[in-house]
């Protein structure tokens, strides 16, 4: 009887089981993102990652009774899931471009060193004995490791999309972060950290246009040969 009490114990209820599930979901959106080849593939991944968000907030308010990420979660959807990757679509739709730029490593080393790091990072927060009351702790982990695996995608890929693709989902990682330590964060300054987004997005934004009204072309490989 003992045995099956402690067993008990152990299950993970419906809201870590679904918490988790989402954030395991994140990381493989950014490891997608990190594997496709079109730069609209990329930004349908970052809308769905940061759909995930959207949801996990949802799940949060609803089984940590904080009734704020329920707006969080309104303001996440619509500047994340519909105005950015719209603006990035219509960026990508006026300079004509499909493919992504080519990686500075092939996509198989590059995914085997996401996945080290991946690891590395899940691990090594787990060690430090982190505990929330909002979320459960792999969900810490797995943010950390969705940050690590987006600094991937930003430094190998040559292209302007996915390196600001690998920003904004960069992001995503710390909201899923800030959801595990400070889910109940007055709502005034969760949603500061969104607006800074916005302005990023206005950065990246104009880079491309300047970029490829310069060099025809989204590639960063141009930008290595410095002229006077």
């Amino acid at each position: 009887m003992t045995r099956l009490l402690l067993a008990a114990d152990t299950v993970p209820s419906v809201f870590e089981g679904a918490t988790n599930t989402v954030a395991v979901l994140l990381l493989l959106t950014e490891f997608a993102m990190l594997r496709s080849a079109l730069s609209r593939s990329q930004v349908r991944l970052y809308a769905m990652q940061s759909l995930l968000v959207s949801a996990l907030a949802v799940i949060v308010a609803a089984g940590r009774g904080l009734p704020e990420l329920y707006a969080l979660a309104f303001v996440s959807l619509l500047l994340k899931v519909i105005a950015v990757p719209w603006l990035i679509t219509r960026l990508l739709r006026d300079a004509q471009v499909e493919i992504a730029g080519s990686g500075a490593i092939a996509v198989a080393p590059a995914t085997l060193l996401s996945l080290a790091l991946a690891g590395f990072g899940f691990f090594a927060v787990g060690s430090l004995d982190i505990r929330s009351r909002f979320l459960p702790h792999a969900a810490l982990g797995l943010s950390v490791s969705i940050v690590l695996v987006a600094f991937v995608l930003m430094i190998v890929r040559r292209d302007v999309v996915s390196q600001a693709v690998g920003f904004f989902s960069l992001e995503n990682g710390v909201s899923l972060a800030s959801l595990v330590v400070a889910a109940g964060m007055p709502l005034i300054i969760e949603v500061a950290f969104l607006f800074d987004l916005l302005v990023a997005v206005v950065v990246f934004g104009v880079l491309m246009r300047v970029h490829h009204h310069r060099t025809a072309s989204l590639s960063t490989e141009s930008l290595t040969r410095l002229q006077g």
